[in-house]
């Protein structure tokens, strides 16, 4: 019975919009239109054209054309049973603004690196929230393709602030399964939030200072494995003073990231959300993120330096940037 109820929940799921189309957001949008109507939610009017003209292609772990419809134009968005906000974490504001006043009906998902995304969107309307964090991975090609390269899972779980019905988080992770990605439903994101919060404070904060990929020399103790392991042990002593009880360990998670990386292809490397924005020159998801640990941190009384290091590194590499625009030497 219970399983025909959240099929009944994912069948009532018929139209969806994704608002942003980078890789995650085409992985999504592309996988989502085979089993309900999917829109795309673009920064471009051209882009949102090629998606109209010829569909979005996924290719990779997934071979499709997705037939997706897409608007530059929030307005022009039909009445929403879901929002999956796709963008990452530094443009979510601007993203959640577009959607002020519209999609009353709609149930809302964050699904940005991090901790903090809920609170941002719900600055912008009374949305019912869900939470999700992402393990899935893809190269977008172009505006109208992705390459589906990691088809890890995607965990998703109520924000308990807006009371989001569990029944409500299994339709869409039996909805997104049944699309052809991997989704599982938690009565409690929280540990699960922040094993990836730790995570992702040590591998994309390594990353973005070093330029490497995620490649086995973050798990080496004769590399760069006694910084991870430091950085992870901060955010797990954090994690401990605010009564969290992980869902997985990440170091465990760094371990096999860089193993499967090896195995599944061999000429693969991830490379992490922070660094593709280092090597673009954007402003990182640093403050979500190593940020995100540190004022956590200090809200416990916990220390944490080699984690403040980073940030504050990190913030001075992208004062850098700015700086050479400007054309200041030193």
């Amino acid at each position: 019975m219970a399983a025909e109820t959240q099929a009944a929940g994912a069948a009532a799921i018929q139209r969806v919009a994704v608002i942003g189309g980078g890789a995650i957001g085409s992985l999504l949008a592309g996988h989502l239109s085979r089993v309900c109507e999917t829109w795309v939610l673009t920064r471009r009017a051209e882009h949102a054209e090629r998606l109209n003209a010829g569909g979005l292609r996924v290719t990779g772990k997934s071979e499709l054309i997705g037939p997706v419809r897409a608007t530059s134009a929030a307005a022009e968005l039909p009445e929403l049973d879901l929002g999956i906000f796709a963008v990452k974490a530094t443009d979510l504001d601007a993203a959640s603004t577009r959607l002020e006043g519209l999609a009353a009906e709609a149930t809302m998902m964050t699904i940005q690196n991090g901790i903090g995304a809920e609170q941002v969107v719900a600055r912008h309307g009374g949305w019912p929230l869900i939470s999700a964090v992402t393990f899935m991975s893809g190269n977008r090609r172009s505006d109208v393709e992705v390459e589906y390269e990691l088809d890890t899972a995607t965990w998703l779980g109520p924000w308990a602030a807006t009371n989001t019905p569990l029944q409500t988080v299994e339709a869409v992770a039996e909805l997104i399964n049944s699309s052809g990605l991997h989704a599982k439903a938690m009565a409690d994101l929280v540990p699960a939030q922040w094993s990836k919060l730790i995570f992702n404070s040590a591998v994309n904060g390594v990353a973005a200072l070093t330029g490497l990929p995620h490649v086995a020399l973050y798990a080496e103790e004769d590399a760069l494995a006694p910084v991870v392991r430091a950085l992870i042990d901060e955010g797990k002593a954090v994690a401990a003073a605010a009564g969290i009880d992980l869902y997985e360990d990440p170091w465990d998670m760094n371990v096999l990231a860089v193993a499967r990386g090896e195995t599944d292809r061999s000429d693969y490397a991830h490379l992490p959300s922070m660094l593709e924005d280092v090597l673009a020159h954007h402003h990182t998801e640093v403050d979500f993120i190593c940020g995100a640990v540190v004022r956590e941190a200090g809200e416990r009384r916990v220390p944490v330096p080699v984690t403040a290091a980073v940030d504050r590194l990190i913030k001075g590499l992208e004062a850098s940037w700015a700086r050479r625009t400007e054309g200041v030497s030193g």
